[in-house]
């Protein structure tokens, strides 16, 4: 087994390198329910999954508990798969990530809803003590709502989702980080071991080619949009919700190849070509600031690239940390996601091919690990502790 977790008192996960399991449980666009952690075979085979990601060095994990399933009805709650899940990890040393919400909302609310906060602060305050009672004295990492500009947008302005508006993002989000802060306050004062780690997108937002003032000025907006929820969450934006810096604890952040487009026409900005784009902005140019801005250890909580690139994606991640790691900036891991390969929400004949292990077709049970995969998650590990190395002996 490849060891990566190197000394370091101040990481408290267990590896810097993690594995996500894609848990979201979210009505799709035609308005069915998908919950991938069922049709992944995740919930079946989640000792085995365990057992092969510890094989590559990896033995920290992001998980969910699935809000449609926990919530059977308003204020009760069925932990019986969450419970699994745990005595899994505690047998085989796995440290777990926990997301409340995913993506997906029992089938009688929405973000719009009434009692969509209370529900929400109650599912959190609930599942709080389910885990205290069994693990005193052991943090506990939470993540209440995943990635809160992304869904805010494909529900409330592309009707991809609950609840199903247009031209509606601002308000959906709004009411998203209503719940996510008053839940975050109550969790944090029900058990000082909670830590709140935020997860969301990380974006290049740039003008076109030749651009106009106006059209640098709108992209600049637009790229401001991805720091709200955190904004708001700090208390720095509509402080009315009661945000405060004191909710946030790790700052994580999402990144995929499709992650810098151009303002308007969201043309995806090329990330590995022969002639790179002056547009193109390398992941340290675009972490280390948001460091500074905000203060907190940061996590890239969600990275994968489909199919053949995906080494070449790994290979990249790798030295981008370790420049994140040569300048200073206190990056606590990263976390490959999925590890196990997903369908598509809106297509399930389709499936990513975006994690280190794929399917078959055949079988939600199959594991076909992708050697290149490894290998080159191998020499990433190598790669980022050797940063590590250096910049603890400077």
């Amino acid at each position: 087994m490849q060891d990566n977790s190197y000394a370091d008192p101040e990481n408290p996960f267990q590896t810097f390198w993690m594995g996500g399991f894609e848990c979201s449980d979210q009505l799709n666009s035609s308005g069915n329910r998908v919950d991938l952690l069922d049709i992944t075979g995740h919930l079946d085979l989640m000792r085995e999954d365990y057992i092969r990601i510890s094989s590559l060095g990896i033995q920290t994990v992001r998980e969910g508990i699935r809000w449609s399933v926990v919530e059977y009805l308003p204020y009760q709650y069925n932990f019986d798969a969450v419970a699994e899940m745990m005595r899994a990890a505690d047998e085989l040393d796995i440290q777990q990530i926990w997301d409340i919400c995913h993506f997906g909302y029992p089938a009688d609310l929405s973000p719009m809803h009434p009692h969509f906060t209370p529900r929400f602060v109650a599912l959190c305050e609930a599942f709080v003590v389910f885990y205290t009672n069994r693990y005193p004295g052991k943090l506990l990492f939470v993540t209440p709502i995943n990635e809160v500009s992304f869904i805010s947008w494909l529900g409330g302005e592309v009707a991809g989702t609950s609840p199903y508006s247009l031209r509606n993002g601002w308000e959906v989000k709004y009411a998203l980080m209503r719940a996510y802060i008053a839940a975050a306050r109550a969790m944090k004062e029900l058990s000082p071991l909670v830590r709140i780690v935020t997860t969301e997108p990380l974006a290049n937002v740039v003008a076109g080619i030749n651009p106009t003032q106006t059209e640098i000025a709108r992209a600049a907006i637009e790229n401001e949009y991805q720091f709200q929820s955190v904004d708001m969450l700090c208390g720095r934006m509509c402080p009315e919700l009661g945000g405060s810096e004191d909710l946030v604890d790790i700052l994580g952040f999402n990144y995929y190849y499709n992650n810098q487009w151009v303002a308007g026409d969201y043309t995806y900005l090329g990330w590995n070509d022969d002639v790179p784009d002056p547009r193109w902005s390398r992941l340290a140019d675009l972490l280390e600031p948001v460091y500074h801005r905000y203060n907190k250890p940061i996590l890239l909580s969600e990275t994968s690239h489909p199919k053949e690139d995906r080494p070449i994606w790994i290979d990249m991640i790798a030295n981008e940390c370790a420049e994140l790691i040569s300048r200073g900036v206190p990056l606590l891991g990263v976390c490959l996601y999925p590890i196990i390969d997903r369908p598509d929400w809106d297509n399930l004949d389709i499936w990513h091919h975006a994690g280190i292990w794929d399917t078959d077709f055949i079988s939600k049970h199959s594991r076909i690990l992708h050697e290149p995969s490894k290998v080159a998650l191998l020499a990433a590990q190598q790669i980022v502790a050797a940063s590590r190395e250096i910049r603890q002996a400077q």
